[in-house]
């Protein structure tokens, strides 16, 4: 997609009926936030912040991490009440004391960590709280399964309202979670990075439901970092920067370039990187790598005979479709996968002998996880604690840990890396999601890794800390190390990688040239019928 075009998804016609449902609609702003200031310890996140909401609109909230998005829409759905400056719901002014109060005039947030109990039904969770009575004592649980099932039927989607949400995929439990701000006869929904955790499929459906709801007259924020969706959904945008109103416009008048302008400040230039030489020895070899799994039908292969050399100063991208066994890979390498392995891995030619992530770190494997916040940080312990924790053992002295060398290391970790942040003593929950990635990363490679492997290395990430990200990747292939990375963004993966090995099914399907590497190329063969005929090659 071109910057200098507007590039937006579906159809002309139906663009000129979107926009023309939100000029109609701006006529009355169901919600209005004038001059809205916020502090924090003394820091001011939200400046003065003025947004209007229109009914039937779907309207994009954008910016960087840290830009003020998430606080903004915090104060409109009562969950921050100290704030300065006017909320006004259908003209009049309100302030809202608590969410459930926001919930009673029909505001509802869906917030990106879903807020879902896993071990009780569908019904329960929608109306958790709020469960009919009989004689009001008793749940009337034949009513609220009935009135969970109408909802879900009017989402048009196919979920048991008696199933658990534990069974349910992360898309689907989204979905649960519009049925229950669909409850509580919301006629504003937030949505906080709905997308993050979803596949293809289930965007496609999302999309679906919010342009469903828009159409019947909910008013929609949408919160999202991808401006491709953003240009496909949204009627309206508006652009946050460093806490302060950048940019409210239609969709029809801004381009791609404008909004990423927009909310870094600046034009952003895709990063250059000198393709790795091909001469010499390989630092990482993989041979017939393959993984069983058990589940509650018997084992599963999930891997099946991968093969590939990784070489010094190499960036190997791998794609594929979710399920395709791509994260698999690299927890096999890792040490860290659920299962049975076979196969060889080789670290500069000579067998490594790698069954848990100590062994691999021995190897000079690192590996930065898919999920930061579940498996890459210690949310509540600080910045000096997380880059300490896999060097403890190799920074302590007489086995006794050496709390001025952690520092040490942790303070030149932040500086080597530009992680924003008031010192190493921040707890890391309170960082912007591109700063924790940064801590992740440089935890790792503050034990002097040879093989670097990034499983969507800027998954929930803004568009300028991913240029960090990138910027960094490169710097480390440049000096010598191999990475291995996994992306679902092709562009992406496309922009790193020297060569891409691609997967369909737990079987490897080719790997590209950077010269051979396209969108149509990858996807035919991470596609079941597309990779019939292709051969499997091998490094």
């Amino acid at each position: 997609m071109s910057e200098e075009t507007n590039g937006q998804g579906g159809d002309a016609p139906a663009r000129r009926d979107r926009e023309a449902g939100a000029a109609a609609s701006l006529q009355g702003a169901v919600l209005a936030a004038r001059g809205i200031s916020k502090d924090f310890s003394g820091v001011r996140v939200l400046q003065k912040v003025d947004l209007d909401l229109c009914g039937g609109e779907i309207h994009a909230l954008m910016g960087e991490n840290g830009a003020g998005k998430s606080t903004l829409v915090k104060i409109l759905s009562g969950v921050h009440t100290a704030y300065e400056g006017e909320i006004l719901a259908e003209g009049q002014p309100v302030r809202f004391e608590s969410v459930r109060e926001a919930e009673r005039a029909g505001i509802a947030i869906i917030h990106q960590e879903l807020n879902l109990v896993r071990e009780l039904t569908v019904a329960d969770n929608i109306f958790l709280g709020r469960e009919p009575l009989v004689a009001g004592v008793i749940v009337d649980r034949r009513r609220m399964v009935q009135s969970a099932a109408g909802l879900l039927t009017r989402l048009g989607i196919a979920i048991d309202p008696d199933g658990r949400v534990a069974g349910l995929r992360v898309g689907e439990q989204q979905l649960v979670e519009i049925a229950r701000a669909l409850s509580l006869d919301a006629r504003i929904l937030i949505m906080d990075e709905p997308t993050s955790a979803l596949s293809s499929a289930e965007c496609d459906t999302l999309f679906k439901v919010v342009r469903q709801l828009a159409k019947s007259g909910v008013a929609v924020v949408y919160i999202s970092h991808r401006i491709d969706e953003v240009m496909e959904l949204a009627d309206r945008v508006t652009v946050l920067r460093d806490g302060r109103h950048v940019v409210t416009a239609p969709i029809g008048e801004l381009t791609r370039g404008a909004i990423i302008k927009a909310m870094v400040g600046r034009d952003m230039v895709a990063g250059e990187h000198a393709p790795a030489e091909r001469a010499g020895p390989a630092i990482l070899s993989v041979r017939d790598l393959t993984l069983d799994v058990a589940g509650r039908r018997g084992w599963r292969r999930v891997l099946d005979g991968v093969n590939f050399d990784l070489r010094q100063g190499e960036i190997l991208g791998i794609g594929g479709l979710l399920g395709s066994g791509r994260s698999e890979i690299l927890e096999s390498i890792f040490g860290s996968a659920l299962g049975q392995r076979s196969g060889q891995i080789l670290v500069r030619g000579e067998q490594a002998r790698i069954a848990s992530p100590v062994d691999a770190s021995r190897h000079g494997i690192a590996l930065v996880t898919e999920d930061r916040k579940e498996r890459g940080l210690h949310l509540a312990a600080t910045i000096g604690d997380n880059v300490a924790l896999p060097s403890i053992r190799a920074l302590a002295r007489f086995g006794v840990r050496d709390f001025g060398a952690e520092a040490a290391l942790a303070r030149k970790v932040v500086a080597d890396l530009s992680v924003r942040c008031t010192g190493i003593e921040q707890v890391a929950a309170t960082l912007s999601g591109g700063n924790q990635q940064k801590i992740v990363i440089g935890k790792w490679l503050a034990t002097r890794p040879s093989i670097l492997l990034l499983d969507e290395p800027t998954r929930g990430i803004d568009v300028g800390a991913k240029r960090e990200i990138y910027d960094l990747i490169f710097a480390l292939a440049a000096q010598g190390l191999g990475i291995v990375v996994v992306s679902s963004e092709l562009p992406e993966l496309l922009l790193l990688s020297d060569r891409v090995l691609v997967m369909c099914e737990g079987r490897q399907t080719g790997i590209l040239s950077r010269a051979e590497a396209s969108q149509e190329s990858v996807m035919r063969l991470a596609t079941p019928h597309g990779n019939s005929g292709a051969r499997r090659v091998f490094a």
